[in-house]
């Protein structure tokens, strides 16, 4: 499971399960990333804290597991990256990239989206209202459009995805609870280290 973790909520944690759940995963690797290409770096914590947030938030869940691949590789964190590198541990088993699925649908403005479609399945997972037959339209006009080849796409309904890390982070910068939005001792290390007060974020 791909993501800035910026912080990660319950949003993540729950979709995480459902996809354990619903595609009989063995094991979900949180991967949060090190460099993200689309932000810049003051607009994101640094990595070693959305880690170490991602960690305390996951360690209750015994299938859950925290990965350090993107954040102590130099560079910017690119997808087809990670999943060439998880391909080379886990080439005998089928790996899925979980996502959202606004991100899903950007796939091919990536780096190497051809490349993506032999690494690894996507689950798309959704938000309430999120309208599904556009975006199942959208994705199979850009698989007929493209000459690149499209990674498969497994849709996922989420209804806790309404939760977002970006509304998080508004509503401490304006001093509004967060309380149930994300686990506890993440709440309380945000607090702790007074991370996001101030901040104008967009």
């Amino acid at each position: 499971m791909g993501g800035t973790f910026d912080p990660i909520h319950n949003g993540h944690l729950v979709a995480a399960e459902e996809a354990r759940y619903q595609f009989k995963l063995d094991k979900v690797i949180f991967m949060p990333s090190g460099r993200p290409p689309h932000k810049k770096a003051s607009e994101v914590l640094p990595g070693e804290e959305r880690y170490l947030m991602t960690v305390i938030a996951t360690s209750s869940n015994p299938f859950f597991f925290v990965s350090r691949l993107e954040i102590e590789r130099s560079g910017p964190s690119y997808t087809v990256d990670t999943v060439r590198q998880l391909h080379k541990e886990y080439g005998h088993s089928k790996i899925y990239f979980i996502s959202g699925a606004d991100a899903v649908w950007e796939i091919l403005t990536w780096k190497d989206p051809d490349k993506l479609a032999e690494y690894c399945t996507f689950i798309a997972a959704t938000r309430p209202g999120y309208d599904l037959t556009k975006f199942k339209s959208l994705h199979a006009s850009k698989q007929n459009s493209s000459a690149l080849k499209m990674p498969e796409v497994k849709i996922m309904e989420v209804p806790a995805l309404a939760i977002s890390s970006t509304d998080i982070r508004k509503r401490i910068s304006r001093g509004q609870p967060i309380r149930y939005l994300l686990p506890e001792p993440v709440a309380n290390y945000i607090e702790k280290r007074g991370f996001y007060l101030g901040r104008n974020d967009k």
